[in-house]
This record gives C-alpha cells, sequence and structure tokens, in this order.
C-alpha cells in the first residue's frame, strides 16, 4: 500500500489562510483507472484511495505511515511566487 504526504497549500479563492499548514496523507491506487462503459467517466473499484487523513505536522503523519506499514513519499511544497506589479504596469 502507497501513500503520499504533502502539505495542504491555500485555498486561491478566499483570502483565508484555514488549514493552509495541513499535512495530508493521501493513498495511491494500486489499479489503473478504467473508463465506465455508460458514462465515460473514469473510475476504479479502489476505495482506498478516497481515504484522506489530516495531520497538524510531518512527522505525525511519518509516524502515522511508519506505525501502520504504509510505503510513504513526501512531495515538497513549492515554493510562493510572488509577482509585485504597480497599477501603471497594466499600461504598459
Amino acid at each position: 500500500m502507497a501513500a503520499r504526504i504533502f502539505q495542504r497549500s491555500r485555498n486561491a479563492m478566499q483570502s483565508g489562510r484555514a488549514r493552509a499548514g495541513e499535512w495530508v496523507l493521501e493513498f495511491e491506487s494500486a489499479a489503473p483507472k478504467r473508463p465506465d462503459p455508460l458514462t465515460g467517466w473514469a473510475g476504479g473499484a479502489d476505495t482506498q484511495e478516497q481515504v484522506v487523513l489530516t495531520f497538524p505536522t510531518l512527522e505525525a503523519a511519518k509516524a502515522y505511515a511508519m506505525r501502520n506499514g504504509i510505503h510513504a513519499h513526501i512531495v515538497p511544497a513549492a515554493a510562493p511566487k510572488l509577482k509585485l506589479q504597480s497599477y501603471a504596469d497594466n499600461f504598459r
């Protein structure tokens, strides 16, 4: 059973930072997804990938994975990019 651990990013549609620092453990699919013959939507029979666990720290997420024998890899967070621009730059 494989999983990935990553830090949840801030919601781009809101200005708040609630739950932005949480660490998330998501299970990866063991089998490839296949299209449904009726609707054409991609899906599978693996319900384990629907499980999402949140932790306050990276160490807590790692400890949970080790305690339960889950092979987890850590996905590093992308560095935030600040684009400083003045209003006059819109007219250049």
